[in-house]
């Protein structure tokens, strides 16, 4: 199997998604093998949340449209054109995923795939029913494809190397179980945002997205807000009125419940709005429906701040803070290289020896 199969392989898969929109599902007829798996694909998505009560219908169909948006043979040709993917020694390789939101893990799959290599999966049980599904329909598309996917639920064995996402404490064990093989081993990080109190309302209103998307369970949702010393949050909290019906949620609405009764038990200063609590911390992981706040002084500060915990952030949302920031709203629809971690995956799958 060639590299442009592998990517004609993607690109169809991209297709086979497309249809599936916040706006309604359309069933296109060039769409191959859709009548095998077009109304099999509408259960998965709207029966996500009996498996996952997070993975709402719209949270599941978000996912799917930033996927299909980037499984285009343009976009796919374009990722892996600057990488010798033609000299790829075929090795297995194991890949670990958490489930914290829908389809966490695709993007190891695809990278692992499009360099040629076996994968060996081992899901979250809270993220394994969409990525089998899709697998399975990339192999109608590549019947190529099925000697190249495992999935398993037992420990992965008899691999080359490894790539595992978990918490600080799972990270441990990783680390002594696949430390002799070459690994990416992933632990907790966090996104913040910068505000300089400048923002337009829209601006504001779009960092909502960043905070509400999936519940602020994603890497890359913002959890902490670093603001100039003396801001006044009345602005900020009137931009977020809009996200308001995330509490029609029972899981977020007891979330918030509970976490702000532990807060006022513990003599915390909060600041909330019905649906948000604000809290000054330094920490940068922050329970659902809860965003820890920093203040800086000045930009020098804020940076050196930044830099010093560079390790435990995943993206920087502010308008042009420096030129790694993404602009507000933009923090769920990364591109084929925005790799976690800043780790460029496909540069490691290439030095598997």
């Amino acid at each position: 199997m060639t590299l442009n199969d592998r990517i004609r392989a993607f690109a169809l898969l991209g297709n086979f998604i497309r249809q599936f929109k916040s706006t309604g599902y359309e069933r296109i007829r060039s769409v191959s093998y859709n009548d095998l798996f077009f109304d099999k694909m509408v259960l998965k998505i709207d029966g996500a949340v009996h498996y996952n009560g997070w993975f709402t219908k719209d949270n599941v169909i978000f996912a799917l449209e930033q996927w299909s948006n980037a499984l285009t043979k343009n976009r796919l040709e374009a990722w892996v054109s600057s990488y010798p993917l033609d000299t790829v020694v075929s090795k297995t390789v194991g890949v670990i995923m958490a489930g914290n939101i829908p389809l966490v893990g695709f993007h190891d799959f695809l990278s692992v795939l499009i360099s040629g290599h076996h994968i060996i999966v081992k899901q979250s049980s809270d993220d394994n029913q969409l990525l089998p599904f899709l697998a399975s329909y990339l192999i109608a598309i590549e019947p190529k494809f099925e000697e190249k996917i495992t999935f398993t639920s037992k420990k992965i064995s008899d691999f080359d190397a490894i790539i595992a996402t978990g918490s600080n404490n799972t990270a441990r064990y990783f680390e002594y179980y696949f430390g002799k093989v070459p690994h990416i081993i992933r632990k907790n990080r966090n996104s913040i945002a910068i505000i300089d109190g400048n923002e337009s309302t829209t601006q504001l209103q779009l960092l909502g997205e960043d905070i509400f998307r999936y519940y602020g369970l994603g890497c890359r949702n913002v959890s902490k807000l670093m603001v100039p010393k003396g801001y006044n949050f009345d602005v900020f909290f009137k931009a977020m009125y809009d996200y308001k019906d995330i509490m029609k949620s029972a899981k977020y609405a007891n979330n918030y419940d509970y976490n702000k009764a532990v807060y006022l038990m513990s003599n915390f200063k909060l600041l909330e709005n019905g649906f948000l609590m604000i809290k000054e911390d330094q920490n940068y992981g922050s329970p659902i429906a809860t965003l820890f706040y920093e203040t800086y002084d000045t930009t020098d500060q804020l940076a050196n701040t930044l830099k010093k915990n560079s390790e435990k952030i995943q993206c920087i949302i502010a308008d042009h803070f420096d030129e790694n920031t993404i602009q507000f709203g933009q923090s769920q629809k990364p591109s084929l290289s925005d790799y976690a971690d800043g780790i460029d995956i496909i540069d490691f799958l290439l030095k598997i020896n």
